[in-house]
């Protein structure tokens, strides 16, 4: 049975309980309420301003996001192998359908003309006319082989660009190898005629990326290499305005950092850098710019990025939303927006993609505590 107990937005520090609901909870198990991730949404921070709610909390293994044209929510997964789909409220709960089950790590999903596409660790399907068919949805038809088979970095992240391609990554089969050329460690673009052409080398594990809402460039995470200390390599944003960008991997590590195995075939001056070195280790992923109209007008273009968190790090960091504001088309800041997804040294939950919602809200999931968060502006 969910748990609606603390099904209330948290607003300037306060938790607005179902007390009906929460009383025959403890009558039932002291405990019950203290194990939800709405029951701790009073210890993630934001902005003034700003509330952070629970959109769905019965989403196991929430990783990427994507809004279909009638506002339907869908969410890939990693080792569950499901694709999940939440239905627009207009208001009220719904449930979460599984339209897909017993797929190779689904982790990426994109929406385009009325088709879910899917990204298994080898392959992309598709699903046709999806949110008309959520209760008896269509069989997957394969359309692109991928034709890899390494499960370290094998989660594929993908998006349509602004030219229509569908752009995806492939990360290195490793934490620090020489990969084949042109086939890991880049972000491909397949046309609609099957055509796919590398757009950028040198990446370690690109999951996040979008395009600037007026240049319509690539910006995308990358996760720095581990095993080099707590405070190195930085993770990484990169900017990509044209294709055949290296950005340095194996060889330099965000920008300045030659690795002791690779670096001393090419110097770091031959690649492209970081736009902006994020927290060491904190495990950047999904990154949207903020494009929707319920923030101030402040927060337009800046982009949001799920910091994952830390595992090989003595003092964990990340579990956070993060924010990057911009000068033009130059990244100036880069500051947490959201936390408190980690308390001390231990984390209850785990953003692992962010997207803006049709009414400009900002959604998150969160693998760990299997949850949708909504954070919203004023009244909204």
């Amino acid at each position: 049975m969910r748990n609606h107990c603390f099904k209330s937005s948290i607003r300037s520090g306060v938790v607005r309980l179902n007390k009906g609901a929460c009383m025959a909870l403890l009558l039932t198990s002291m405990s019950a309420c203290s194990f939800t991730p709405g029951a701790r949404l009073d210890r993630i921070s934001l902005p003034a301003g700003f509330s952070i709610s629970i959109y769905e909390d019965n989403v196991p293994g929430a990783r990427t996001l994507a809004f279909g044209d009638k506002g339907t929510l869908f969410v890939g997964t990693y080792k569950e192998g499901k694709v999940y789909a939440i239905p627009a409220r207009n208001g009220d709960e719904g449930g979460v359908l599984v339209i897909a089950e017993g797929l190779q790590n689904p982790h990426g999903v994109a929406f385009r003309d009325g088709s879910l596409y899917v990204a298994e660790r080898s392959r992309i399907v598709r699903f046709d006319d999806v949110e008309n068919r959520l209760a008896q949805p269509p069989a997957p038809r394969v359309i692109y082989d991928l034709g890899l088979k390494y499960a370290h970095h094998g989660l594929r992240v993908m998006h349509f660009g602004p030219d229509g391609k569908l752009y995806v990554s492939i990360g290195v089969p490793c934490n620090i190898c020489m990969p084949e050329a042109d086939r890991y460690g880049i972000i491909i673009r397949i046309d609609s005629n099957g055509k796919a052409e590398v757009f950028a080398r040198g990446i370690r594990n690109s999951v996040g990326y979008d395009w600037h809402p007026d240049t319509h460039e690539l910006w995308f995470t990358d996760n720095g290499r581990d095993l080099l200390g707590d405070d190195a390599p930085p993770d990484e944003l990169n900017h990509a305005p044209v294709a055949g960008m290296h950005f340095g991997y194996p060889y330099c590590h965000a920008g300045e950092l030659p690795d002791p195995v690779f670096g001393l075939r090419n110097p770091c001056s031959e690649f492209t850098g970081p736009a902006q070195r994020l927290g060491p280790h904190v495990a950047a992923l999904g990154m949207r710019f903020y494009t929707g109209h319920q923030f101030p007008v402040s927060y337009q273009n800046r982009i949001f990025i799920a910091e994952h968190g830390s595992w090989n790090r003595s003092s964990k960091l990340g579990y956070r939303v993060s924010m990057v504001t911009f000068a033009g088309n130059e990244a100036v800041k880069y500051e947490p927006f959201a936390e408190g997804w980690l308390q001390g040294n231990s984390a209850w939950g785990r953003p692992v993609d962010v997207i803006v919602a049709p009414d400009g809200a900002l959604m998150v999931s969160d693998d760990k505590s299997g949850a949708i968060y909504r954070i919203s502006y004023g009244n909204h």
